[in-house]
């Protein structure tokens, strides 16, 4: 185990050789590296989440050498021109922090990542409504700062998964974070190497109601894409379908659109199901449109049906199971909320 700036950088989670690689604010793994000298371990990441992936833990503060305990820190000034300041003795850590964040996303882009879980409300690691004061520090915060050593990841990385560990408490959101992170594994896994267009139009096959479920219009434009992909060179044909994927992710399922595609899936199914086998699955179907039920129970007797009669192009779909089932996603267990341990505190808070 090395140490830097008194964070942790052995990857923790997953055997040696897994390849999911997620980064991820130390505290939420249980290192005491807040500026009270404690942690904000997170249940979900720490006891489910690192089953299947390795954590590469950073600290912004502790890494430009701050230590802990420490002064508290907080964002202050105008949209551009916000600075991080010490809340007792004013000093700026801006011009610090910045260039750390600027060098330490460019060495986490060589880390193979495939999703980041940031710590909310941090001045640095916060991802959106982070307390901005007014100049000087005094006066009413409103909620519109983003976290200096976040907005360099969002800004450098934008294909990159990446949420707050607050937000992961909402089972929706939870679903959404982990399906973009297994599926740019996948992706990743994809170009690492030397492919050809024709790998590349299989993976886009598997991934078809995947990205029909998210975005419907995505998936026609990358569709269009790959059409005249052989007029196009290999680089710009690799970076337009990378960013078209991972933008079409990014736009939420809706209970429309993923009714939509067990319809549309129903279709490979057609000729094979008898009429009442045809009914039972339709109404599966309603019911998870309804929110009566959960989406696990028509996908899961969607793919039975698709593997007694051997509907392979069916069951080569991603969608079917688009992360691990022990997540317990798309299960009525696992949309319990509460995986978090307690309210979260602002890096900022005294």
């Amino acid at each position: 185990m090395t140490e830097t700036s008194g964070v942790s950088e052995q990857v923790q989670g997953a055997s040696a050789d897994e390849e999911i690689r997620i980064g991820i604010s130390a505290c939420l793994l249980g290192q005491e590296v807040r500026f009270d000298g404690g942690h904000k371990r997170d249940r979900f990441a720490t006891e489910t989440l690192s089953k299947f992936v390795q954590f590469v833990p950073v600290c912004p503060e502790m890494e430009i050498g701050l230590g802990t305990p420490r002064e508290t820190l907080h964002l202050e000034g105008e949209e551009n021109a916000i600075q991080l300041v010490t809340t007792r003795t004013r000093r700026s850590l801006t011009d610090t922090m910045n260039r750390w964040a600027q060098s330490r996303v460019e060495q986490l882009e060589r880390s193979d990542l495939c999703g980041f879980i940031l710590k909310k409300d941090s001045p640095s690691c916060g991802m959106a409504r982070v307390r901005l004061f007014p100049s000087g520090g005094q006066g009413v915060p409103s909620r519109e700062g983003v976290g200096l050593f976040a907005r360099a990841l969002m800004e450098q990385q934008p294909s990159l998964p990446i949420e707050e560990e607050g937000r992961l408490q909402d089972p929706k959101l939870r679903e959404h974070f982990c399906e973009r992170v297994f599926a740019y594994r996948r992706l990743k896994t994809l170009f690492a190497g030397a492919w050809e267009i024709g790998g590349l139009l299989a993976f886009h096959a598997r991934e078809e109601l995947l990205l029909r479920a998210h975005d419907p219009v995505g998936l026609v434009e990358l569709d269009r894409l790959l059409a005249c992909a052989r007029g196009l060179e290999e680089e710009e044909l690799e970076r337009r379908y990378r960013e078209g994927f991972m933008a079409s992710l990014r736009r939420p399922a809706t209970r429309g659109t993923v009714t939509s595609v067990l319809q549309h899936a129903i279709r490979s199914l057609a000729d094979p199901l008898d009429e009442d086998s045809r009914q039972e699955l339709l109404a599966r179907i309603a019911e998870y449109r309804r929110g009566i039920i959960p989406l696990l129970i028509p996908v899961t007797l969607l793919a039975h049906h698709a593997r007694q009669h051997r509907i392979e192009r069916l069951l080569g779909q991603t969608f079917l199971e688009p992360h691990p089932r022990e997540l317990l996603l798309r299960d009525p267990v696992g949309s319990e909320g509460g995986f978090g341990e307690g309210a979260a505190e602002e890096e900022g808070d005294p």
